[in-house]
């Protein structure tokens, strides 16, 4: 119902309207900005996108570098009533045409130096500029303008359009509303306990759901204060992480600090919870940090799609290699081939129904009837199973399923296995053509300090832990497994690469 404002911005303020005060975002060796002094900068910065042209329901393609700045333009964006649109400031000209031509923005806000190249693609489109240091032209206007008042929007309203990674073909739209960010955001802060006595350590890019969303929502809903660290760095964290409650990360940067000696339960005595998502954990990581620091890292299941879908649960068993159970309002179910519910323990697809569901993908109206079923239900890609007690475990995305001579192999449960092998430091298990068995499963596997592989001793261990159909027909050695910047291995990349380990040798 219009008339209400549904701007998130608005819930945001409200939820924070006596901590106007209080420390909101600290960078450290930077600017430290209190509540206030952000939703102040975040409406001069509404003032000038609209004098730029941005409408509401207008896009905003942003490509800025993690700044305290950049977090008031995302804001901005929101009290607008604009479409944030966040991309990787690490994509090349080539893909920024794309998305530019796919989303057709009324304003590009990105850094100092590619405001020329970035402008090619759009030579009827206001190209503003911010840079790390907070300076720019966006800034500049900002600064001469009356602040905008955060405009009135339905819930339903478009908030952001977030492009998924796109490894399986063209990166898709993802149409999230207002109501979608509230819901997710006031069922996370639930679910996890966030409150105005917490610190998030935030280490996490802010061109993705998981930094831009989860972490900054759950905080600002909080009314916690955020130590911003525009990247992750190991001795920044270590530095941190005495002064901080909460850290949300990916499983590479755990990996990461359980190589630094320094990181163990001396030092994280002080926080309350570590969340770690956007891929999988290895349970032996799970095991050796909790070993380490005496903490279990919460795992959680979430997409550009619909946000958090489950998690492990705070107060209550968090079991290694599961995703735990639906957040409130949501549904969840495992589907066979025909779209029915499987039993319990049965791999299937699994499918979501829920407030925060994105509304579909942008211009793509065929994707978008693809992944719905007439009764509501999103399919989401991923295959999982859910145990009697309703706690979901995945095992990959469907498209990574291996067929080989008629069996399926789930990549994920032969990383599983490779991953406890003490010489094996991480995993991907890809299928690559085979003239005989129609695909094969190849290991790539990085080793410990790059030692050579021991191939008798992982033999042994698949022998024991996997019937012999699924054991990887080959194991290659790399230095490093390639990922996105959410630390998601690019298994494409390794297909290719690995793609004619079977074919037939030309004349």
């Amino acid at each position: 119902m219009r008339g209400l404002n549904g701007n998130f911005l608005a819930a945001l303020q409200l939820r924070t309207a006596d901590r106007r005060h209080s420390v909101s975002l600290a960078v450290p060796g930077g600017p430290t900005l209190t509540y206030g002094d952000l939703y102040d900068l975040a409406e001069h910065m509404a003032a000038a996108l609209a004098a730029a042209g941005a409408k509401p329901g207008d896009r905003v393609l942003v490509l800025v570098d993690k700044s305290a700045s950049a977090v008031a333009l995302y804001l901005a964006c929101l009290g607008a009533g604009a479409v944030h649109v966040p991309l990787n400031p690490a994509f090349t000209l080539a893909e920024v045409g794309y998305f530019t031509g796919d989303c057709e923005p009324a304003v590009i806000v990105t850094t100092s130096d590619r405001a020329d190249a970035v402008g090619g693609f759009a030579a009827s489109t206001t190209v503003l500029t911010l840079d790390a240091d907070g300076s720019g032209t966006l800034t500049e206007a900002a600064e001469s303008l009356a602040p905008l008042a955060v405009v009135d929007r339905d819930g339903h309203d478009l908030a952001a359009l977030v492009y998924t990674s796109g490894t399986t073909g063209r990166p898709k739209g993802s149409m999230v509303s207002h109501a979608g960010l509230r819901h997710n955001a006031e069922a996370l802060c639930r679910t996890w306990g966030f409150s105005s006595d917490d610190v998030l350590l935030h280490s996490l890019p802010i061109f993705h759901v998981h930094g831009l969303f989860v972490a900054l929502h759950c905080a600002m809903l909080g009314g916690m204060p955020i130590h911003l660290l525009p990247r992750f760095d190991v001795g920044s964290v270590i530095d941190l992480i005495p002064r901080s409650t909460v850290m949300m990360g990916v499983p590479t940067h755990y990996f990461r600090l359980m190589a630094d000696p320094r990181f163990n339960a001396e030092l994280c005595e002080g926080m309350r919870l570590f969340t770690s998502g956007s891929a999988p954990l290895p349970a032996a990581t799970f095991e050796a940090f909790e070993e380490r620091t005496g903490h279990r890292l919460c795992e959680r299941y979430g997409m550009s799609e619909a946000g958090i879908i489950t998690s492990n649960p705070y107060d209550g068993a968090r079991v290694a290699g599961t995703v735990g159970f639906p957040l409130t309002d949501y549904e969840l179910r495992i589907t066979d081939q025909s779209g029915c519910p499987t039993s319990p323990d049965v791999n299937g697809m699994v499918e979501i129904r829920g407030p925060d569901l994105c509304s579909g993908y942008w211009k793509n109206p065929a994707a978008t009837s693809e992944s719905r079923r007439d009764d509501g239900w999103f399919i989401t890609g991923d295959v999982g199973r859910l145990d009697t007690d309703g706690r979901l475990t995945l095992e990959g995305r469907a498209g990574d399923m291996i067929i080989s001579g008629g069996e399926n192999l789930h990549p994920i449960e032969i990383e599983a296995v490779l991953d406890r092998i003490d010489c094996i430091v991480e995993s991907a298990v890809v299928g690559v053509p085979h003239p005989d068995f129609g695909e094969v499963a190849v290991a790539v596997v990085v080793t410990l300090d790059g030692t050579e592989l021991d191939h008798r001793k992982v033999r042994s261990s698949l022998d024991r832990h996997l019937a012999p159909f699924k054991h990887p027909k080959v194991i290659e050695v790399v230095a490093e497994l390639p990922r996105n910047a959410m630390g998601k291995v690019r298994k494409n990349e390794l297909r290719d690469r690995f793609g004619g380990l079977f074919a037939p040798p030309t004349a």
